[in-house]
This record gives C-alpha cells, sequence and structure tokens, in this order.
C-alpha cells in the first residue's frame, strides 16, 4: 500500500473510516492501492471470490445478476460507502453475481486470507462488517420491491440520483444502452424517458455521458427507495453513506 495513506483521514472510502482505530491497524498493512476503469470485471457467477474492494472516492461499483438470455440486470449499486466481494462470509466462496466497475477510479483492495485473518482477530471488526452486510442486503430487497412497484422514470430518476450521491459529480459516464440495461428496460422505453427528463431541463447528455442540470428536481422525480435505503444506513452505520454536503457539491 502507498505510505502516504497511514491515516484513515487519507482514505477516500467511508466504510473503512468508519473503523476503530485498532481494527483500521489490523487492515492497513494488507490493503493495496488498485484502480480500474469502467467496465472492468471483478467476478462472474461462479468464479472464486479472492479480493475484497473497497471503492473510493467516486468509483462505482455494479452488482448485477446475469440471466439466462445474457441480460445483466442491477441489483445494488456500491460506491464509497461500501465495499464488495468476501465482507461476512468466510474464506473464498463462488460468486452468486457479476461484479463490474460502473464508474473507474482508485480502489482499495485485500486479499481474503488476510481479512479472513484480522477478522478472526476482532470481534468490532466482524460487526461493522456485519452490519454493513445488513445495510447491501436492505439495498437490494428495496431494488426487488422497486423494480415490481415504480416507473421507468422514478427508476431513471433514482439511480441517477444515487450515482451522483456517491459521487458528488453532476454527470456520469454512462450511455443509455448501459443504463436501459441495468435497469432491466428497453432502449425505446427509456430514450422517450431521457427524452422527456431534458425537455424539462432535469438532465442534459451528451456523448457516452447524462448531467444533472436539477438535483432537486431529480429527487422528487424519483422514488422513495434512495432515502429509505440511505435511512437504514445512517441507522445502521451512521455517517457511513454520502453526505448531503455531498449531494450540494453536485449541483
Amino acid at each position: 500500500m502507498d505510505p502516504r495513506v497511514h491515516e484513515r483521514s487519507d482514505v477516500g472510502n467511508n466504510l473503512l473510516r468508519a473503523l476503530r482505530a485498532d481494527d483500521w491497524k489490523l487492515l492497513q498493512p494488507h490493503l493495496d492501492e488498485w484502480s480500474a476503469s469502467t467496465g472492468t470485471l471483478l467476478h462472474d457467477p461462479g468464479d472464486t471470490v479472492r479480493h475484497a474492494y473497497f471503492p473510493c472516492g467516486s468509483s462505482l461499483i455494479s452488482y448485477l445478476v446475469v440471466l439466462a438470455d445474457g441480460r445483466a440486470i442491477e441489483t445494488a449499486l456500491v460506491g464509497r460507502e461500501g465495499a464488495v466481494g468476501g465482507i461476512v462470509s468466510q474464506g473464498r466462496l463462488p460468486a452468486f453475481s457479476r461484479a463490474e466497475v460502473q464508474l473507474g477510479g482508485s480502489f482499495l483492495r485485500i486479499d481474503l486470507h488476510a481479512l479472513e485473518e484480522a477478522k478472526s482477530r476482532s470481534l468490532t471488526l466482524r460487526h461493522l462488517f456485519a452490519r454493513y452486510a445488513d445495510c447491501l442486503m436492505a439495498q437490494v430487497f428495496q431494488s426487488v420491491a422497486c423494480n415490481a412497484a415504480h416507473s421507468i422514470e422514478q427508476r431513471t430518476a433514482k439511480w441517477l440520483v444515487a450515482a451522483i450521491e456517491r459521487t458528488a459529480a453532476p454527470d456520469v459516464a454512462l450511455t443509455q444502452e448501459q443504463l436501459a440495461a441495468m435497469l432491466g428496460v428497453g432502449r425505446s422505453y427509456l430514450s422517450r424517458v431521457i427524452r422527456d427528463l431534458k425537455e424539462r431541463n432535469v438532465i442534459q447528455t451528451r456523448r457516452g455521458r447524462i448531467g444533472v442540470r436539477d438535483v432537486n428536481a431529480l429527487r422528487s422525480l424519483a422514488c422513495e427507495c434512495n432515502h429509505a435505503t440511505s435511512q437504514h444506513f445512517d441507522d445502521v452505520l451512521k455517517g457511513v453513506y454520502p453526505s448531503e454536503e455531498l449531494m450540494a457539491a453536485a449541483q
């Protein structure tokens, strides 16, 4: 690991910042700085999970369920508030879903053998990661309900708000085709939603990017799912989910 990252204040991942000092000392020597570009595959269903990844700064990872026809539907989006891979499981287990870098950047990565050793030495570390797993599961539960009950416009707005909450950026490197695939909707349906949002001056698009022009308007169009997820994070792991100040920075 880069010797400059010696204090948690230098780490762009809120879950790691939430560690007790003793637990940070257990993990810190084993954390490697790692970078990846958008689209990098971390693991596919059936692969042996060998590392846990902590997105830093504006980096994002998507959990995707791969269907028989090849479509990959997003079930959870993970940014600086969390981690992907082997946080609560024992040992190197096969992956159920695909994990893919949604927005490239910097990450901290730890081999699962080292992570298991650290968890075996600290009950508080195990408890923190178990609480995070509960929050991630809540996001998945909310996603199932959202996909069943909410309109494409609501889900589109929800996804864009979730992305800028985690990145504090005013736009997202994403094509409409990619967003349609992740939401599990037809490209033509999403195109109509995007066109309507542009006409209302809520978003703007340019090649390979979707920008947010009016965060408050976008939030008003989104369903309640982001709020429900962030509220659960706040109840279980206060201060880990990106703050309102980051949202303000995106405006």
